[in-house]
């Protein structure tokens, strides 16, 4: 899934995401909606993914990619992170971490979140990887920032318009 974070629909030409809604086809169908089940069998005719979408909902749909995402979750500043780091996206992690160890005690304190990546900072990278089944590193990479961001906007509540 973490490969397809930045891919989205567009319809004819438009610079926005299109929002695709589906059904199972099953217990509830729409006309011009994607079926979950019909895109299924789609697929093992080996219709591609752009097949697929344009069958339901015509020529004009079209899949993009996005450099950037912006808002939250901030976008993945596109370099490694690591001991010995510092800027601002480092303190972002560092509080998204501090966040995210409320629900989860397990992961370490950053005493001083001050955007400076110290051992600090890689123990509680740590143990937020192997709590969430990603290679133990200590570094993050795109995968360990988009799940911090991932983890952090659920336990702040954020999707449900709660930005306190």
């Amino acid at each position: 899934v973490d490969d397809y974070f930045q891919v989205y629909t567009t319809m004819n030409g438009k610079n926005y995401p299109f929002f695709s809604q589906y059904c199972d086809g099953v217990r509830v169908k729409r006309a011009n909606w994607l079926s979950q089940w019909g895109s299924s069998s789609l697929g093992e005719q080996g219709y591609t993914a752009l097949q697929i979408l344009r069958y339901y909902y015509g020529s004009g749909i079209n899949i993009a990619w996005a450099e950037q995402v912006e808002g939250y979750p901030y976008s993945y500043p596109g370099y490694t992170l690591s001991q010995g780091s510092c800027s601002e996206d480092v303190q972002i992690i560092q509080n998204q971490l501090n966040a995210i160890r409320n629900n989860y005690p397990g992961i370490p304190a950053i005493s001083n979140p001050n955007g400076q990546y110290g051992a600090d900072t890689a123990a509680a990278v740590r143990t937020f990887q192997s709590v969430f089944g990603l290679p133990v590193t200590g570094v993050v990479d795109y995968a360990t920032w988009y799940k911090i961001s991932y983890i952090y906007v659920a336990v702040k509540r954020l999707a449900e318009g709660d930005l306190t």
